[in-house]
């Protein structure tokens, strides 16, 4: 008997993988039945992996012709070399891409993998739309289903390329890629056919789907599949485009050579405001629209960190902001918040960020959800869209203010075009096909495009490729990436990563010199959350060490003093400020917000550091004097000399243990030496990636950025880059001294230079 229920179980497979996707909705119940004539096993896990895969994932439409391979050892080959290899971020088969920071592990080695394969080099590049909209659809399952490991794969001999290793990194950058992306330079045949997806869970039994275009509902409906049997009998939602709300645990920060430690990573669009002398400049993959005025002095930063949420500039998140529209009687910014799938509203004069379409619920906090929040503990999802239905937009990225009282939105690939209506903030149609929106609305896209004939062609050619434009319409991906200014173009290089100003009189082009970094504050990846900033199970939670020393010191006051070597070969662009700055203490230490330094100047807490001081000080805040107009150039806690930079702070200590713990990010950029006419632009790229790296990536993603940077056809001295500083000083304070009446504590002052 157990012979022929084995023999009937080996038939039924092989005809199961046989079927189209017509035919096995017509063999459902009989599938089904199939699993019930099981020999039972005493592995649970293997009989649940065994019966999934093939009652519910063969609903792909798999052509009836194709001929799939059924060898497990041929199956478990890809699978067993992507386990293998999941902590090792090079080797001589191997190099991961875009790989996560902060984890020991790219991925935990259980769970439901999605492995992408074939989309991401060579020819698999040549439509720019299609690659859009696959990124697009990858993008919807990571929010739909955030614990979905999700991962790029490339083999063979186009993956050894350094051109399309350099390809591939701008293509990272311009679409936001936050998975990891695997090169490999073996071959194997399960995936030689061409570009194909593949679902599995804990690295057995993988299912292939081998169209090149994804197809979501099939993949969405194998993952629920999965999740129901990982998680047991949870019920996934009812809708297919419900999207998770964006935690902050769940939003990884991929490091790509660190290429995000550029002043700008992938500015993508622009606005102006030529009565008020300010440009909103998009800076997307840092999830910020940066504010300046004509001659780039940054007067305001609107997002904090990648999210969605509402509230003052120096809180709100937003995720890949893009086109923008400054409305001059309202004094707001409208602008895209691509990612979130909605439109933002700024309000310049408040500083409040409100979401303006869908409409959003906006309850009133409790006073301890703001203290969660303040410490980390709670996610941000307070403000999110009513009923939100993916499908009435998504992804937006251009847009355009019509002549009525109404906002033309359109996405990149320029498919769909939503027209809302900006007294309420409500779509009023959406318009489907480029042809559909040429016929309606040609004349407001072909003015703008009109704009671009005074740009170099070469020059032009460059930036199409880092866009999308339709072949129809082409350099129409760029509309939103220049504007009008007085009497000059101010056009965003998506790939020099930098902003350009030409003259209308002159046709000169040349870098808008930007300053005030202070302005915009510790970026977002090195301020951590309080409980985040320490060592954890997994290792440093945080940015890498560069410095950590212990001290045994008497309780008491203890002042601080870092001097700080700028790298060799670089410049510091401007003086350290304080918005640049962030100071922290655990343990039986406290920051004192008012301390003397060296020269006798009062010491601030920077900006980045407020939100800690309102929780830590609540029941005793004073407030601060503000700066004057005339000392705002004036950075009190830091000094520049002697090609060094310093910084002092202060604690109070009691016995016990503490440690201090101080972010900062210098600006910088490469030296022109004068006794130095050699211009040697490759030197300097590898200076750049080194500066930016640390030894942190390996000699293959090395050079591909490296030959990266050398594709932006500029000056790489004339790049301005970030290097984070991140130093942590432990102290150990003994007991309080006693006076000669052995009763009461002598209070001490010391302090630390390093």
């Amino acid at each position: 008997m157990a012979s022929r229920f084995r023999r009937l179980r080996e038939t039924s497979r092989v005809l199961t993988r046989r079927l189209s996707a017509e035919d096995y909705e017509n063999c459902r119940p009989a599938i089904s039945l199939r699993t019930l004539s099981r020999v039972p096993r005493s592995n649970a896990r293997d009989r649940i992996n065994r019966t999934i895969l093939p009652t519910e994932f063969r609903s792909q439409r798999f052509s009836s012709a194709s001929k799939l391979s059924i060898k497990s050892a041929i199956e478990f080959d890809i699978c067993s070399f992507i386990k293998s290899i999941l902590d090792q971020p090079e080797g001589p088969y191997h190099c991961w891409f875009n790989k996560f920071e902060g984890t020991k592990n790219l991925f935990k080695k259980d769970g439901i993998f999605l492995v992408l394969s074939g989309h991401f080099l060579g020819s698999s590049l040549s439509n720019g739309l299609e690659t859009v909209i696959l990124i697009e659809k990858i993008k919807l399952l990571q929010q739909r289903f955030p614990q979905l490991h999700i991962m790029g794969f490339q083999s063979g001999g186009s993956a050894c390329s350094a051109a399309d290793r350099s390809n591939l990194i701008q293509l990272i950058m311009k679409e936001n890629i936050t998975f990891p992306i695997l090169l490999s330079n073996k071959n194997f045949s399960e995936v030689a056919n061409g570009a194909c997806s593949i679902l599995f869970k804990n690295f057995r039994k993988p299912v292939f789907f081998r169209e090149k275009d994804l197809n979501f509902e099939v993949i969405e409906k194998a993952v629920e599949e999965l999740q129901r049997e990982h998680n047991g009998n949870a019920r996934s939602p009812n809708n297919l485009f419900t999207i998770s709300p964006k935690r902050d645990e769940i939003i990884k920060k991929p490091n790509l050579c660190s290429m995000r430690n550029l002043l700008f990573y992938f500015p993508g669009c622009i606005s102006a405001d030529e009565s008020g002398d300010r440009l909103f400049i998009s800076d997307s993959n840092h999830h910020r629209i940066i504010v300046s005025n004509g001659n780039g002095k940054i007067l305001d930063c609107i997002g904090s960190s990648p999210g969605f949420e509402d509230g003052e500039f120096e809180s709100a998140k937003l995720m890949c902001p893009a086109a923008s529209f400054y409305h001059e009687d309202e004094n707001c910014l409208y602008f895209v918040d691509s990612e979130n799938h909605a439109i933002r509203r700024a309000d310049m004069g408040r500083r409040v960020l409100e979401t303006f379409c869908p409409a959003c619920n906006t309850g009133k906090k409790s006073f301890w959800t703001w203290i969660m929040e303040k410490l980390g503990l709670r996610s941000n999802v307070d403000t999110k869209p009513e009923e939100f239905d993916i499908q009435s937009l998504m992804f937006p990225w251009h847009l355009i203010k019509s002549a009525g009282d109404n906002l033309l939105v359109i996405n990149r690939s320029f498919q769909t075009l939503w027209i809302i209506n900006l007294a309420i903030g409500e779509i009023e149609e959406v318009v489907e096909g480029l042809s559909k929106i040429l016929e309606t609305y040609g004349e407001h896209i072909l003015e703008k495009v009109g704009l671009l004939k005074q740009m170099p062609y070469d020059w032009l050619q460059q930036q199409a490729n880092a866009a999308c434009s339709p072949d129809e319409l082409p350099n129409a991906g760029l509309i939103s990436s220049l504007t009008t200014f007085n009497d000059h173009l101010i056009i965003c290089d998506m790939v020099g990563q930098r902003v350009l100003k030409l003259s209308g009189e002159s046709k000169v082009c040349s870098n808008l010199q930007f300053s005030k970094f202070g302005i915009l504050g510790l970026p977002y990846w090195l301020s951590p959350h309080l409980e985040r900033a320490y060592t954890g199970t997994d290792g440093l939670q945080g940015p890498q060490i560069d410095h950590l020393q212990c001290f045994s010191l008497l309780p008491g006051k203890i002042s601080i003093q870092l001097n700080v070597n700028i790298p060799v070969d670089t410049q510091l662009v401007e003086q350290l400020q304080e918005g640049s700055i962030w100071c922290q203490a655990r343990g039986v230490a406290a920051i004192v917000s008012e301390v003397k330094d060296l020269a006798g100047s009062p010491d601030k807490v920077g900006s980045a550091q407020k939100w800690y001081d309102e929780l830590d000080n609540l029941a005793f805040t004073t407030p601060e004097p503000e700066l004057t107009e005339e000392d705002e150039d004036i950075t009190s806690d830091t000094i520049f000399q002697d090609e060094k930079v310093h910084i002092t702070t202060a604690v109070n200590t009691s016995p016990g243990n503490s440690e201090v713990i101080i972010n900062a990010v210098l600006y910088l950029k490469l030296r022109r030496d004068l006794d130095q006419l050699e211009e040697n632009q490759e030197k300097y790229a590898a200076r750049i990636v080194d500066i930016l790296n640390s030894g942190r990536s390996g000699k293959v993603e090395r050079e591909s950025c490296i030959k990266f940077l050398l594709k932006a056809n500029r000056d790489l001295r004339d790049l301005i880059f970030m290097r984070p500083l991140h130093v942590r000083m432990k102290v150990d304070s003994f007991d309080h001294p006693k006076d000669d009446n052995s009763r009461d504590s002598i209070l001490t002052e010391s302090s630390i230079e390093e």
